[in-house]
């Protein structure tokens, strides 16, 4: 296919699209794509659904890190292990949890705090990283179910020209384009799920590097207390 024509078929579709309104053409196309349509778009809805259930449990999840790490390290100053703890019994996000692990069993010894705190960061590090399953499996599962429908369209592309008895590009031009719309959209839902997925893993390992970080400046604080 010439770049021309590449050119021209894009312009056909933006004229398409602007003529009928964005909204009508997808719905249009949604309608013609068939019953393979309603489980893509349902993985899309589910796993959105998953998506904006994550970003909320991250959103609580993050503190400001170093102006937290600075006021337990004052609390311990002033009132010791036991204003430490009450502090972050009274904070929320991963590194509060994970800090008030550690200073539970401060006073076994700093080993066995730093034993604690390595415990609860990788039960923290699956808490954070819970129902990004579920997003990676609909990101796999869309794009096989437009497959699975363009197939099938193909089937019924085939069929039309065994009942015909002609190869007619009429005949199979039909079938075949609405077998390649479950493709198309399949592999839209993917992309969409993609990129959230990745801004989701981002997030995580942001905050398991600011946890790791966070956890050797509260051992040394402890080493420190202890000196004294």
């Amino acid at each position: 296919m010439q770049f021309s024509e590449i050119i021209g078929s894009i312009s056909y579709l933006i004229a398409q699209v602007e003529s009928t309104g964005a909204l009508t053409y997808l719905q249009e196309k949604f309608v013609a794509g068939g019953a393979f349509m309603y489980p893509i778009l349902a993985s899309l809805i589910v796993g959105l659904g998953f998506v904006f259930a994550k970003i909320f449990t991250l959103t609580r999840a993050n503190v400001n890190t170093k102006k937290f790490i600075l006021n337990v390290k004052d609390a311990l100053q002033k009132g010791g292990v036991e204003e430490a703890i009450q502090l972050c019994e009274n904070s929320r996000g991963s590194i509060a949890s994970v800090f008030h692990a550690g200073l539970l069993r401060a006073d076994e010894g700093v080993d066995a705090a730093e034993k604690a705190i390595m415990a609860y960061g990788a039960i923290e590090m699956g808490f954070l990283e819970k129902g990004m399953i579920w997003i990676s499996t609909f990101i796999s599962v869309a794009p096989m179910l437009g497959f699975t429908g363009t197939v099938q369209g193909m089937v019924e592309a085939f069929d039309s020209i065994a009942a015909s008895a002609q190869m007619s590009p009429s005949v199979v031009a039909a079938p075949i384009a609405i077998a390649l719309l479950t493709t198309l959209f399949g592999l839209v839902t993917a992309i969409i799920l993609q990129v959230f997925y990745n801004y989701l893993i981002s997030r995580i390992d942001k905050i398991v590097g600011d946890m790791e970080e966070s956890s050797i400046e509260l051992i040394d604080a402890l080493y420190e207390l202890n000196k004294k």
